[in-house]
């Protein structure tokens, strides 16, 4: 007898449907899995036996072939166990069949028949629902992420007998309900605040600009200024995330088994700072069976890289396509896969070894030409690719010791939604673009078109710091965004002289 069962495998951050038959003949006595399994999968014979006789039932013992269809693509890991052993149930005749191939099912089973979680479980769901099944069926622990995909039922199970008993009687097993509400107020929620930071004001300042543009950035400054503790607080200022947007984020934490037990979306943007010992295929994704890096998980949030200079140059020179293309591919013999990677790049630095270079009160121990042995860690090109370039000097006493009303993060983050509204209206009928910083050139010279004095002052700026035709661009895309905070239609003087002076590492003196 026959029986087809659905499972699903992971590809990138989509999911492929996988159609599991189980034929269970009369002559012969082994289990026989095809359709290129890997030895997770093959492994699963002895915990499915197990399962069953948990169940008081006894494993088939003449001929069984499990067939894995399609055959090309590879199946990876024990949450085909499930799927698996249904298939075989009702193909030896221990429950009814007629059930089975409307439901997708996914889940690893213990040697007791408990169902343990799985990763992917949301564009499993996601793919469920384009393929027309009535339902699906997948550990409690996923449960929630799954039944974001409002269309579909989702039942989340703890052990394989309530699988059985849900199609003998379908009300036996309730679905999953979740509550966006939890979504909106979770979003408001955060740990840190901008009113905790003492001074900084021109720090604040720039990565309010950066927030309301979406533009990379990179603080420079002595150890104990504050870089870190600012850039913590950067996703508090960020516009929330739409529905789409943490549909997409939590897909990707969910193929990479990154997301929290028993939740359901991701609220807030995702902050990610890996250590500066982290490899280049941790960083933008890969491995055998391609994984999403950090730069992935990253999309629609903020990569922290602290200590810049520190990050070996082969790990930080695979970045710079990313930056530029918002998506990494991954390619292998069998396959090319794209992981998204919209992030905003803000990372820190120390100007040179000591820490003490451009000090206005210590003086720099360093060597003579150690400064720009330093900073040359850092390549041009990928310093070419960040937007601005911030100076952070330390904090005055005064800004210490004197209690002071600063400006909260829900201020900032207001004025920097109203300028990415303005954005939203401006390239409404470009697809894909939705900040000013993801401007491509031809667009660059429509939106930002700039009086002579503006012109001539970047001109100026260009010929004095010999700055490259990528910084050209770049610095156009920053006044944009500070005339938008500014509400102004055009790019005015005082916006473009703002935009030029956070070119700090290009100018002269910096390890010269």
């Amino acid at each position: 007898m026959i029986v087809k069962t659905f499972g699903s495998a992971i590809q990138g951050v989509n999911a492929i449907t996988i159609t599991i038959e189980v034929n269970v003949s009369s002559q012969g006595n082994r289990l026989f899995i095809v359709g290129l399994p890997d030895n997770a999968v093959k492994e699963s014979e002895r915990r499915i036996e197990s399962t069953i006789q948990s169940l008081g039932l006894h494993m088939p013992r003449t001929r069984t072939v499990v067939n894995m269809a399609p055959a090309d693509i590879r199946k990876v890991g024990a949450a085909y166990d499930l799927p698996i052993a249904i298939g075989i149930i009702a193909a030896s005749g221990n429950m009814a069949a007629t059930s089975c191939a409307q439901y997708l099912m996914m889940g690893e089973l213990s040697l007791d028949g408990t169902v343990l979680p799985v990763k992917g479980a949301l564009p499993m769901a996601i793919q469920a629902l384009k393929d027309g099944f009535k339902g699906f069926i997948l550990p409690k622990q996923n449960a929630r992420e799954a039944a974001m995909v409002k269309q579909l039922d989702v039942y989340g199970i703890s052990h394989i007998s309530e699988v059985l008993r849900f199609f003998e009687q379908p009300d036996s097993l309730p679905p999953v309900k979740t509550d966006e509400d939890d979504f909106y107020t979770a979003q408001a929620i955060f740990d840190v605040d901008f009113s905790d930071v003492k001074g900084q004001h021109q720090i604040k300042r720039a990565l309010e600009i950066a927030a309301a543009g979406g533009h990379n950035a990179i603080l420079i400054g002595p150890p104990g200024a504050g870089k870190t503790m600012l850039a913590k607080r950067l996703p508090t200022i960020l516009p929330p995330l739409t529905l789409q947007e943490a549909l997409e984020t939590t897909k990707i934490h969910s193929v990479a088994g990154k997301l929290p037990e028993h939740s359901s979306l991701i609220a807030k943007r995702p902050f990610r700072s890996p250590h500066h010992t982290i490899s280049d295929a941790a960083l933008v994704g890969g491995g055998g069976i391609p994984q999403p890096g950090e730069i992935s998980l990253a999309h629609n949030g903020v990569l922290f890289l602290d200590e810049l200079p520190e990050f070996k140059r082969k790990v930080l020179e695979v970045m710079r396509q990313p930056v530029e293309e918002r998506k990494v591919t991954i390619s292998r013999a069998r396959t090319a896969i794209d992981f998204p990677a919209s992030f905003m790049l803000l990372a820190s630095m120390n100007p040179c070894p000591c820490g003490y270079f451009n000090h206005p009160e210590k003086d720099c121990t360093c060597a003579p030409g150690q400064v720009q042995k330093y900073l040359n860690k850092v390549s041009g090109p990928l310093l070419d690719r960040i937007d601005l370039h911030v100076e952070v000097t330390p904090v005055l006493f005064s800004d210490l010791s004197v209690p002071q009303a600063t400006e909260k993060s829900t201020c900032i983050r207001d004025r920097v939604m109203a300028a990415r509204a303005i954005q939203a209206r401006r390239f409404a009928g470009h697809e894909g673009i939705y900040c000013n910083a993801q401007m491509h050139s031809q667009l660059l010279g429509t939106v930002c078109v700039v009086s002579d004095s503006c012109r001539e002052q970047l001109r100026h700026a260009m010929q004095k710091l010999k700055l490259s035709a990528r910084a050209y661009d770049r610095i156009l895309k920053v006044s944009r965004t500070i005339a938008d905070l500014d509400g102004s239609e055009s790019v005015e003087p005082p916006h473009m002289a703002e935009a030029i002076q956070f070119r700090n590492l290009d100018r002269e003196g910096w390890g010269n």
